[in-house]
């Protein structure tokens, strides 16, 4: 059986690079040489894309930018590849999928994908519009309350509001939601640029921080609970939809921060989470419900709240390419249902594979 080509894309100009690089290799680890032949291509802070052929090596040294050579995404369809570029020469590298190991802005918010659609390889992940409302936390909100899905009460507003008006947006935050309250970056990940509010000082403070991170902010009603994850696998527009059991997050920290996150050896995660199996169930459908209702495609993992007054279920956020480091949930949540990593990127190649040759059946159709 020829074995595939697989650029892995990891890096980015994003707040996340190093977490992007701690995941992909953990990826590049885990995938068969037997079945692929992994390209690995890092995109530096300052956005270069290079290419180096002893990354099994040097993976973790990281002197790319020193030995490395500059390639490139062709965008003619006809050419579905990278061009290499070595001295004044450019030599083409056919390639049959990419997987993007991108988190937060450029790598999960739909502007990569859309280059990857103009190139017409398949890729890892879900589209351009999905990955663009769901990395952006106001219209993740608007579409889940649409939908009649239980989350917290939130306030959203732009830089320029604030600016112009920031006394009545103060007075209106602590009517509607109170303290404590958190505010967040509507587009932003591994819970960078995120503040807990107990009183107005906390409150402006957290905002100016957020505004430095986007233009646009989210403050939330603060839900006192228990965390909770689950991991989705499939294609929602096939109807294929595969959910994961479920896990709870566990630290001693005020939120789940970014510190709590990579850098406190005391925080974990429980799977299978111990909680009744009536709020499982209750995680895992409205899971589905969520993966379905933003057509998500490949992999997402959904997080949730569980109030301890009510033991309501309130959906907090989705993720479209969450970490594959060694402490993150969305694996370890399919090892746990006995779906080794090895095999886990096996699916989701083939789901990339899949959905690329549908969408081209049916442009073959419509041509005809």
């Amino acid at each position: 059986m020829k074995k595939l080509n697989i650029a892995v894309v990891y890096g980015g100009i994003s707040t996340e690079h190093m977490i992007s690089r701690a995941s992909a290799n953990t990826i590049i680890s885990n995938l068969s040489d037997e079945k692929y032949n992994i390209i690995p291509i890092y995109i530096n802070k300052e956005g270069s894309w290079i290419m180096y052929d002893n990354y099994k090596s040097d993976l973790k040294d990281w002197q790319w930018e020193k030995i490395g050579s500059d390639v490139s995404l062709s965008v003619n369809q006809t050419q579905k590849g990278l061009l290499r570029l070595i001295l004044d020469k450019a030599k083409l590298i056919s390639i049959d999928a990419i997987f993007p190991v991108l988190h937060g802005i450029n790598g999960e918010d739909g502007t990569i994908q859309g280059l990857f659609e103009i190139s017409g390889i398949p890729y890892v992940g879900c589209g351009v519009l999905t990955s663009a409302v769901c990395m952006d936390k106001s219209f993740t909100k608007i579409i889940a309350q649409n939908a009649g899905i239980e989350q917290a009460n939130y306030i959203s507003f732009n830089e320029h509001e604030y600016k112009t008006n920031s006394e009545e947006i103060l007075k209106l935050i602590k009517k509607e939601l109170g303290y404590p309250c958190f505010i967040k970056p509507a587009n932003s990940g591994s819970s960078i640029g995120i503040k807990k509010a107990n009183n107005k000082k906390d409150l402006i403070a957290g905002i100016d921080l957020a505004l430095n991170h986007d233009k646009k902010i989210i403050i939330e009603k603060a839900i006192i609970g228990r965390e909770f994850e689950c991991a989705v696998l499939g294609d929602a527009l096939s109807g294929e939809i595969n959910v994961s059991g479920v896990g709870e997050l566990k630290h001693e920290s005020d939120f789940y921060s970014y510190d709590a996150k990579y850098m406190d050896k005391t925080s974990h995660t429980i799977i299978p989470a111990d909680i009744s199996q009536d709020i499982i169930d209750q995680i895992k459908n409205y899971s589905a419900m969520i993966f379905k209702i933003f057509d998500c495609s490949g992999l997402a993992r959904v997080d949730f709240f569980v109030e301890d007054e009510t033991n309501k279920v309130i959906f907090n956020e989705i993720n479209t390419m969450p970490g594959f480091t060694s402490i993150s949930m969305y694996p370890k949540l399919w090892e746990n249902e006995g779906i080794g990593l090895e095999i886990l990127l096996d699916k989701l190649i083939d789901l990339a594979l899949k959905k690329a040759y549908s969408k081209e059946q049916k442009i073959w159709k419509i041509e005809q």
